[in-house]
């Protein structure tokens, strides 16, 4: 078996079934559980969040909407992880929660209960506004990599799978040499999103192989599917067309169909089967813009 015969099966995903090959990121204030149960036909995995955990995050989030941007801000943020999450327990789609927060204290609070519910904690090392950013959250997490891995740490020791979603293209940020940190530290799953660095992938991959490697950014079509698993992702992720059943069906479609060509001589692909209830064609392909 070649080395791509074993893609897919790095990283420990419990009880709830195989590694995914397609997630849905992260959305501030849409992706709840109504959302990943649309999404279940087409992906694997869905990412709610995400949410703001402690005092600081929460205040950050709370300047956001005030200048229009949607978060969730529920009146306790665990009770509504907890919630979330047991509304999906019978979903077929496997759930993680996206986290932000500037203290580590609720970090691991969350964890417990993402480790509760088998689903994965997600670190947001990614968020770039300016309000998250100033108290510690989202983005600074890349330059401060000690910090980061205290988060994952701790997510660790409660128990839950711990992803890690970064963004590349952050300046004096080595994504390798972070991947490298944040598995040292108990990551299992880092989520790239890739800006227009996509070759970023394999160099991930490279640096920290035991990783179960997540590339997300223009995910729409077939083309941009086979680039980022040629560059050694394992899975791909959807962020704003996640609502969007067309894109869903078609980026499935070009998963499973990437899988299976990698897997035909050794037996290993077991496709997903969406709905066949929408028409797809190249008329359907959406630009990475």
């Amino acid at each position: 078996m070649d080395e791509r015969g074993e893609r897919g099966e790095r990283g420990e995903w419990g009880e709830r079934g195989d590694a995914p090959r397609l997630l849905l990121a992260s959305l501030s204030g849409e992706a709840d559980a109504r959302w990943a149960h649309a999404g279940s036909p087409y992906a694997d995995l869905a990412m709610l969040g995400g949410v703001t955990v402690d005092a600081r995050s929460r205040e950050a989030a709370r300047r956001l909407v005030r200048r229009d941007r949607s978060e969730f801000l529920p009146p306790d943020p665990l009770v509504f992880i907890d919630f979330q999450l047991a509304a999906l327990a019978d979903s077929p789609i496997r759930a993680g929660v996206n986290v932000r927060s500037a203290t580590v204290g609720p970090v691991a609070a969350a964890a417990r209960l993402c480790a509760a519910h088998d689903a994965v904690f997600e670190v947001n090392a990614h968020c770039r506004q300016d309000e998250l950013c100033r108290v510690g959250c989202g983005e600074t997490l890349l330059r401060d990599t000690a910090r980061l891995c205290e988060f994952v740490s701790a997510a660790a020791d409660a128990g839950a799978p711990v992803s890690v979603k970064v963004r590349a293209e952050v300046p004096g940020v080595d994504l390798a040499e972070t991947a490298r940190r944040v598995q040292e530290a108990g990551a299992t799953v880092f989520h790239v999103d890739a800006m227009d660095s996509e070759s970023v992938i394999a160099d991930v991959d490279r640096a920290a192989p035991e990783l179960f490697l997540v590339a997300n950014n223009g995910v729409r079509d077939g083309a941009t599917v086979a680039e980022y698993l040629d560059y050694g992702a394992d899975a791909v992720s959807v962020g704003r067309p996640s609502t969007d059943p067309r894109v869903l069906q078609r980026v499935r479609r070009a998963v499973d169909d990437w899988f299976a060509a990698r897997s035909a001589d050794t037996g290993r692909g077991r496709p997903h089967q969406p709905p066949d209830t929408l028409a797809t064609s190249d008329d359907d392909r959406v630009d990475r813009s």
